[in-house]
């Protein structure tokens, strides 16, 4: 694990990383919480979201298994990406987001004043819904964050690792310096995902990773990420429903900012305990 952490600048505004979020306790919610109960690298304790006035997510209380894939579902507007992004937050980059409750990562709280979200950032990586490649080569890419972090050393066997993880190595071994704008939509993806895990995060983020990709790619996204997650924690927030039945062994549904259902993939789409999360699986709305 590389320690000393710096910021990974290109994706972040500089002046945000000096802006704290409002933190404020708040309540646990006694319906939910036995989900957090168990072996989890993250938790969150009646975690809610305001952007101003308007509550996004509304005292979340949930854990997410260590090594296995759990996928948060639901409608537009619900409220499940403005929870992924406090799984690392990234939510500290909106002046208007003010967050309650606990984020717990590896028992530790997140929000806390003596925690460094730079590190936070490192540790618990992000892949977004577009590739977001650097305008650099294909090798640049994935060296990019060891390398402001002041690794040097065996630069690249970091990288063909990364590159393997990703299951891209052998699609763009023999041209790493090329621009990573020449691969394909597929292929920038996974060059995103190896450019997150080039640091070694424990957990890693995914918001709707492959809504823009063609099935093909998207088959590859979905096997890598079952792959991934024999060595890390990974959430996915997808709205493809058949996506989180193939990839994740837990679901979380959400609505208007609440957490309804949170239990086994498989449970909760062939045995929903909650109506709310049977209207939305049989496609009666969103």
């Amino acid at each position: 694990m590389v320690t000393n952490r710096k910021q990974e600048a290109p994706q972040e505004a500089p002046s945000a990383e000096r802006r704290r979020i409002a933190v404020v306790p708040g309540p646990q919610s006694p319906a939910v919480m036995p989900a957090v109960q168990g072996d989890h690298a993250l938790e969150t304790v009646g975690l809610s979201v305001f952007y101003g006035k308007q509550a996004a997510v509304k005292s979340v209380s949930i854990g997410m298994r260590r090594k296995a894939v759990t996928a948060i579902i639901g409608p537009s507007g619900c409220g499940k990406s403005t929870l992924l992004r406090c799984f690392n937050r990234m939510n500290d980059f909106i002046p208007a987001a003010r967050i309650e409750g606990q984020v717990l990562f590896q028992g530790q709280d997140i929000y806390a004043r003596d925690v460094d979200p730079t590190e936070i950032r490192f540790r618990i990586g992000m892949v977004f819904q577009k590739a977001n490649p650097f305008p650099k080569s294909i090798y640049e890419n994935v060296a990019y964050g060891p390398k402001i972090n002041g690794f040097r050393e065996n630069m690249g066997e970091i990288v063909e690792k990364s590159l393997r993880r990703a299951a891209l190595w052998d699609e763009v071994k023999d041209r790493l310096t090329s621009s990573a704008f020449a691969l394909s939509g597929g292929q920038q993806q996974r060059l995103c995902i190896a450019r997150a895990l080039a640091v070694d995060p424990e957990l890693l983020l995914m918001d709707e990773p492959a809504s823009a990709l063609d099935p093909i790619a998207t088959s590859r996204i979905e096997d890598l990420i079952q792959e991934l997650a024999n060595e890390i924690t990974i959430v996915i927030v997808t709205h493809n429903m058949q996506q989180a039945a193939r990839a994740s062994s837990m679901t979380a549904f959400m609505l208007a900012g609440d957490l309804v259902e949170y239990s086994p993939t498989k449970d909760l789409f062939t045995n929903p305990k909650d109506e709310r999360t049977e209207a939305y699986i049989t496609g009666r709305f969103g």
